[in-house]
């Protein structure tokens, strides 16, 4: 059973960041894609960020893009989400997800596709 765990959450100023991590145990195959996504109370989960478990290949929504950079270290079987130059309306809990099958771009943005989830991280963006 694949089990994704968050950390790194917290509260932070306007312009300041933060690095959210995801500790994947139980597995991941090769071919997976690997996500981020948050949501605000009331709203719908919203994507903003995918890459491949192999080859590294990211895609990103137009809201964070130059802001928000996802990685992964392979050894560690860890996902990384560096936030930087963070904004009021960024607060939100953030969730990381897996799929198996792999994915590129847009492809990368229906969450219903994605079969393992996070419990989630609140980030809180002060001004």
């Amino acid at each position: 059973q694949v089990q994704l765990v968050e950390s790194g959450g917290g509260l932070v100023q306007v312009g300041g960041s933060l690095r959210l991590s995801c500790v994947v145990s139980g597995g991941i195959f090769s071919s997976s894609s690997m996500g981020w996504f948050r949501q605000i109370p009331g709203r719908e989960r919203e994507f903003f960020a995918t890459i491949r478990w192999i080859g590294g290949t990211t895609y990103y929504a137009d809201s964070v893009k130059g802001r928000f950079t996802i990685s992964r270290d392979n050894a560690k079987n860890t996902l990384y989400l560096q936030m930087d130059n963070l904004k009021p309306e960024d607060t939100a809990v953030y969730s990381c997800a897996a799929r198996g099958g792999g994915c590129t771009g847009d492809r990368c943005t229906d969450e219903r596709t994605y079969d393992y989830w996070g419990q989630g991280t609140q980030v809180t963006v002060s001004s």
